[in-house]
C-alpha cells in the first residue's frame, strides 16, 4: 500500500470530500486507512464499570485507500516509486517528483 501511517492525505470522494488529515493507522490487508477528522460517527456507549462514564462519543472509522490522495508540500497527487544509485526504493509524488 502506498499510503502509510503519518502521511498527510486529502479525501477525493465521499461525504468528507476535500478534507485533509493525518493517517493514524493503515490496514493493508483490508485496503483501508484511519484518518483523523474524517468519516466521524457518533457512538452511544454504556458505562463500563465504575470508573468509565457512558454517553455519546465521536469515533473515526476507516476509509478506503482509493478515496484518499497523498499530500506533499501542499500538492496532492498519486504516489510512485523510484530507486537511487544504491538500489534503495523510496516514494515520490508522480506529478511533481517530490520525495515523500
Amino acid at each position: 500500500m502506498k499510503i502509510q501511517k503519518g502521511d498527510t492525505v486529502k479525501v477525493i470522494s465521499g461525504k468528507d470530500y476535500g478534507k485533509q488529515g493525518k493517517v493514524l493507522q493503515a490496514f493493508p490487508k483490508k485496503g483501508k486507512v484511519l484518518v483523523e477528522g474524517v468519516n466521524v460517527t457518533k457512538k452511544h456507549q454504556k458505562p463500563q464499570g465504575e470508573t468509565m462514564q457512558g454517553g455519546v462519543i465521536d469515533k473515526s472509522l476507516p476509509i478506503d485507500v482509493s478515496n484518499v490522495m497523498l499530500v506533499v508540500k501542499k500538492k496532492a497527487g498519486r504516489v510512485g516509486y523510484k530507486f537511487d544509485k544504491n538500489g534503495k526504493k523510496y516514494r515520490v509524488l508522480s506529478k511533481t517528483g517530490d520525495e515523500v
